[in-house]
C-alpha cells in the first residue's frame, strides 16, 4: 500500500533544495578555483538578500559574507600591484624613450613608444573591467606576474640610467681631453711668450760689456731691447682688456685728449704705450722709486761701477726668482710700486675679477700668472735700463715733447711706419709753419746723455690746411 506524503511537507523540502543548491552555486562562484585560481569580484549585496529571506540561516551567509569580503580584498590587492606594474612599465619605457633621443635612434624610439601605447591599453582595459565589476583575476598570480613585471621594469631603468652616466661621464671625458689640450695650448703659448720676453730682447749680446768701454751707444741699443718688452706688456695688456669687454676707444680717451683721430684701429695701442712708457720712466733721473731707502743717485767713479755692477747680476736672471729671492732687495720694491701704480685696484678686478695679484704682491709674494710675468719683465729691462744709464760717465737726463709742438727730427722720432700724411699735405706743410704735423702726444721719452741725444717717440696729427 502506497504512502502518501502531505503536499506541504513536499513544498518544503522543494525550496529547501532549491536554497542549499544556490548556496552551493554561489561558493562556486566565488571560490578560488584549484586548477586556475581564477577569483572574480562579487557585489556583497547579494549575500545581504539571501540573509534577509532566510533568516534561521543567518551564521551560513554572515561567514560566506567574510570569504567574499577576503576574497574581494585579494582581488583589489591584485588589481592595484598590477596598475602599479604598468605604471613602472611605462616609467622604464619613458626613460629608454629620452635615452634614444641622443644619439638619435629611431628603432629604439619607437619600441619605447609601442610600449607605452601598450601599457596604456593594460590601464585602460583595467579601468574598464573594476567599473563594470567584471575583474577576472587571479590573486596570486597576478601578484606574482605584478612584482616580476615591477622588477624588470625597475632593472631596465636602472640599465637605461647607468647607460646615460656612462654617456656623460664619456662626454666629461672628453671635456677633460678638450681642456688638457686647451691647457696644453696655453702652456706653449706661455713657453713662447716667454721665450719672445726674453729672446726678442735677448740681452746675451751685453754678456761681454766693460765697465771702460761704456757709451751711450750702448745705452741706445738696450734701449731698444726695453722698448720691444714694453710693447709686448701692451700687446698682452689690451688682449686682457678685449677678454674682459672693455670698451678700447674710452679707455683711449681716458690717455689721450679726446680730440685725437687715429687713422687706423691699430694705432690706439701707442696711447697704452705711451700711459705705460709715462708710469716706468717716471721720476728715472731724480724719484725715490727708483732708489728706495738707502740708494742715492750716483755722482762719481764708485758709485757709477756700482751701478753697473748691479746691472751685471741682474741681467741674466730670471726676474720672478730675483723677486721671490730677494723681497726686500731695492729691484722688488720697484717692482711691487710700479705695478700698484700702473695696474689700478678697479682695472686689476675688471681684467681678472679679483685682486689676488695684487694682495699677493703686497704680501711680498710673487704672482704665478702670464701677465704678471710679462710685467716683470718689462720691470727688469727698465731698472736695468736705469743701472746702465747711471754707470755711464755723463749726465742723464730725460725729456718728454709738449702737445702741438713742431715736429723736430733731431729730438723726435714718429711711432708709425707708414705715411700719415698725402703729398698734398706735405706741400702744404712747405707754405708756411702753421701748416707742419704737429705732435698730438709722446709715446716713448726721449734721453740726453751728455751731448748725445736719443729721439723722443711721438704721435703726429696731420697738418691743418
Amino acid at each position: 500500500m502506497e504512502t502518501i506524503k502531505p503536499k506541504s511537507s513536499m513544498k518544503t523540502k522543494t525550496r529547501f533544495a532549491r536554497t542549499f543548491q544556490k548556496v552551493i552555486n554561489l561558493r562556486n562562484a566565488t571560490r578560488i578555483a584549484s586548477s586556475n585560481g581564477i577569483c572574480v569580484l562579487v557585489s556583497h549585496n547579494k549575500f545581504k538578500e539571501d540573509a534577509s529571506i532566510h533568516g534561521g540561516k543567518s551564521q551560513i551567509f554572515e561567514r560566506n559574507e567574510e570569504d567574499v569580503k577576503a576574497r574581494n580584498r585579494a582581488v583589489m590587492e591584485a588589481l592595484v600591484a598590477k596598475l602599479f606594474a604598468s605604471v613602472t612599465s611605462i616609467k622604464a619605457a619613458y626613460a629608454e624613450l629620452q635615452m634614444a633621443q641622443s644619439p638619435y635612434n629611431g628603432d629604439a624610439i619607437q619600441a619605447a613608444d609601442q610600449a607605452v601605447v601598450d601599457e596604456l591599453k593594460v590601464i585602460s582595459e583595467l579601468k574598464r573591467s573594476f567599473l563594470k565589476k567584471e575583474l577576472d583575476l587571479s590573486p596570486q598570480v597576478t601578484l606574482m606576474l605584478s612584482e616580476i613585471q615591477e622588477q624588470q621594469s625597475l632593472m631596465k631603468t636602472y640599465e637605461i640610467t647607468i647607460k646615460k652616466l656612462q654617456a656623460e661621464s664619456e662626454q666629461k671625458d672628453t671635456g677633460i681631453v678638450s681642456l688638457k689640450k686647451k691647457l696644453g695650448e696655453s702652456i706653449s703659448f706661455n713657453k713662447s711668450l716667454e721665450k719672445k720676453l726674453n729672446a726678442s730682447g735677448s740681452l746675451s749680446m751685453f754678456d761681454n760689456l766693460q765697465f771702460p768701454l761704456l757709451n751711450p751707444t750702448h745705452f741706445a741699443q738696450f734701449l731698444h731691447y726695453t722698448l720691444r718688452s714694453i710693447r709686448n706688456f701692451v700687446k698682452l695688456m689690451i688682449r686682457e682688456m678685449e677678454s674682459a669687454s672693455w670698451d678700447l676707444n674710452a679707455a683711449v680717451q681716458c690717455i689721450v685728449d679726446s680730440d685725437t683721430k687715429f687713422p687706423e684701429p691699430t694705432h690706439r695701442s701707442f696711447a697704452f704705450e705711451s700711459f705705460v712708457c709715462k708710469t716706468m720712466f717716471e721720476g728715472f733721473t731724480t724719484d725715490a722709486n727708483f732708489f728706495l731707502q738707502n740708494d742715492s743717485i750716483p755722482h762719481d767713479e764708485q758709485q757709477n761701477q756700482q751701478m753697473f755692477d748691479k746691472f751685471k747680476k741682474l741681467k741674466p736672471v730670471n726676474p720672478k726668482i730675483f723677486i721671490s729671492q730677494n723681497p726686500n732687495s731695492t729691484f722688488a720694491k720697484f717692482t711691487r710700486c710700479k705695478y700698484l701704480q700702473l695696474v689700478h685696484a678697479k682695472m686689476e678686478c675688471s681684467l681678472f675679477g679679483n685682486l689676488n695679484q695684487r694682495k699677493i704682491m703686497n704680501s711680498g709674494g710673487v704672482p704665478d700668472t702670464t701677465f704678471f710675468a710679462a710685467f716683470a719683465e718689462m720691470s727688469k729691462r727698465v731698472w736695468l735700463l736705469r743701472c746702465l744709464a747711471f754707470s755711464l760717465h755723463n749726465d742723464v737726463t730725460i725729456f718728454q715733447v709738449r702737445k702741438n709742438s713742431r715736429f723736430s727730427e733731431v729730438y723726435m722720432q714718429c711711432v708709425t711706419e707708414e705715411t700719415l700724411f698725402s703729398p698734398a699735405d706735405m706741400n702744404d706743410s712747405a707754405v708756411g709753419s702753421g701748416s707742419e704735423p704737429r705732435v698730438r702726444f709722446t709715446v716713448v721719452p726721449g734721453f740726453k746723455i751728455g751731448e748725445t741725444v736719443v729721439q723722443s717717440r711721438v704721435y703726429l696729427s696731420p697738418p691743418s690746411r
